[in-house]
């Protein structure tokens, strides 16, 4: 159910009980362990612990602390380690400006030549950072585009850091401080970091979640940490442990690939995952990718797209969700005749529909459907995007002219539905306050503004 990212259990006061603090943590629900090292000698301790206990994993390092003496020769006695087959990153690695252990620029040498080593091994990277926001954010920025994958451990950052991580495809993780009573910035912080580039880790025997600070962490209080994310972002815990889980095999490679899912739930609906075909390609979108999102796995062929039965089937009892959403990562509208089909049948037995589009439905179609929404759909949201037609074809990657039938798609599905929303990425050179006036006085619809990472 659940995986901690980040447990030096090689550490003396794991020595004498060891056995016990794996069977607590099973016994919490931890599937994985991710035992990063410091440096070369706990590098060899970790590989002993990997392969005594089947659910730990590990990684190599030399922690910033340790690179007063860093030698580039230590690099191929990493590369010999890393050769380990449940050895999953280069880590613990990093900068730490708090302490003076070790001078900035020998961090700096050691940190971007295991970077560089990563890269060759095609390993994901584990990073420490304390007091050295500007040089690390410098260093990380100039590994963008690289195919460079972080794990940022322990995140003390700021809120604009985080999210510069995070366009650059990199993962966070918050450790047993976010529960501490003087932690209110940092909570902030968690509350608005992307689930799906978040990872669980307790930072073992540190950082002890309450109500158990001051005592030695384990990795079966990483459960402490799930539950405070769980209530920042107001998911249940059994999301937590599906997305984070979802996160790790995604970073780490750590366990299975989920199923395709062709429904999903998220908060009190249901989403329904017609088809992953789209008609655009827009920029901010990875269906080509993971085509994942909170913890479901939503790809899928032309070949894999079920017919209505199966999508009915699965929905059952339509009032027990808030809505039936028609949004995967396709165009609902290419199967048009197959939403038709499921929303009668939601309609049918009581229950209320929403159709996420990018608004393309008659040109998909060849026809104006938007009639055909009239006693189906309940609620329409549409992707806007900007109110520049040559933007929106950059954006969108599609022709000009599909803006104005776009445009004409919210128009007239107003007249068949309850609600029509548009919607804007949050994406440079938006002018989003402009798209909210032609949305709401020109088009007549609601806006939303979505986050863009």
């Amino acid at each position: 159910m659940f995986v901690d990212t980040h447990a030096h259990l090689f550490y003396p006061n794991f020595s004498e009980d060891l056995d016990a603090v794996i069977n607590r943590a099973k016994g919490a629900g931890v599937d994985y362990i991710v035992v990063p090292s410091t440096d070369i000698k706990t590098a060899k301790e970790t590989l002993n612990l990997l392969n005594k206990y089947d659910m730990l994993y590990g990684a190599v390092g030399v922690h910033p602390h340790e690179t007063k003496e860093w030698n580039p020769s230590l690099l191929d006695e990493l590369k010999q380690l890393a050769k380990h087959e449940k050895v999953v990153a280069i880590g613990e690695i990093g900068l730490d400006y708090y302490y003076d252990f070790s001078p900035k620029e020998k961090q700096i040498e050691a940190f971007t030549a295991q970077i560089d080593l990563a890269l060759q091994l095609d390993l994901p990277i584990i990073v420490h950072n304390r007091d050295s926001d500007k040089d690390m954010m410098d260093i990380i920025k100039q590994y963008a585009g690289t195919g460079l994958r972080a794990q940022f451990h322990c995140f003390n950052g700021s809120l604009d850091d985080m999210r510069d991580l995070i366009r650059m495809h990199h993962f966070i993780s918050f450790t047993g401080n976010i529960t501490f009573a003087k932690a209110d910035a940092l909570r902030e912080i968690a509350s608005k970091t992307r689930l799906e580039h978040l990872l669980l880790e307790t930072d073992s025997p540190f950082m002890t979640p309450v109500p158990n600070r001051g005592k030695r962490n384990e990795p079966a209080n990483v459960v402490k940490v799930a539950e405070a994310i769980a209530e920042l972002h107001k998911f249940s815990l059994e999301d937590i442990s599906r997305i984070t889980s979802m996160n790790v095999f995604r970073f780490f490679g750590i366990g299975s690939e989920p199923k395709t899912s062709f429904t999903y739930k998220i908060g009190n609906s249901l989403y329904v995952n017609i088809t992953n075909r789209c008609d655009s390609d827009c920029i901010f979108c990875h269906r080509k990718n993971d085509a994942t999102v909170k913890g479901y796995n939503l790809k899928m062929s032309k070949s894999e797209e079920p017919e209505a039965d199966l999508f009915i089937k699965e929905i059952g009892d339509p009032t027990k969700y808030k809505e039936i959403v028609f949004c995967g990562f396709g165009e609902p509208t290419i199967r048009w005749e197959v939403v038709k089909q499921i929303s009668k049948y939601v309609k049918d037995n009581g229950g209320r529909t929403r159709l996420n589009t990018n608004g393309h439905g008659n040109y998909i179609n060849k026809r104006n459907i938007t009639p055909e929404l009239s006693g189906l759909i309940d609620e329409v949201s549409i992707s806007i995007n900007t109110v520049d037609p040559r933007q929106y074809a950059e954006i969108m990657r599609v022709e000009t002219r599909l803006f104005n039938e776009m445009v004409n798609f919210a128009k007239s599905a107003k007249a068949f539905v309850d609600k029509v929303i548009m919607t804007v990425v949050s994406i440079d050179k938006v002018e989003i306050e402009k798209a909210r006036q032609v949305v709401e006085e020109k088009i007549g619809a609601e806006f939303k503004v979505r986050e863009y990472f």
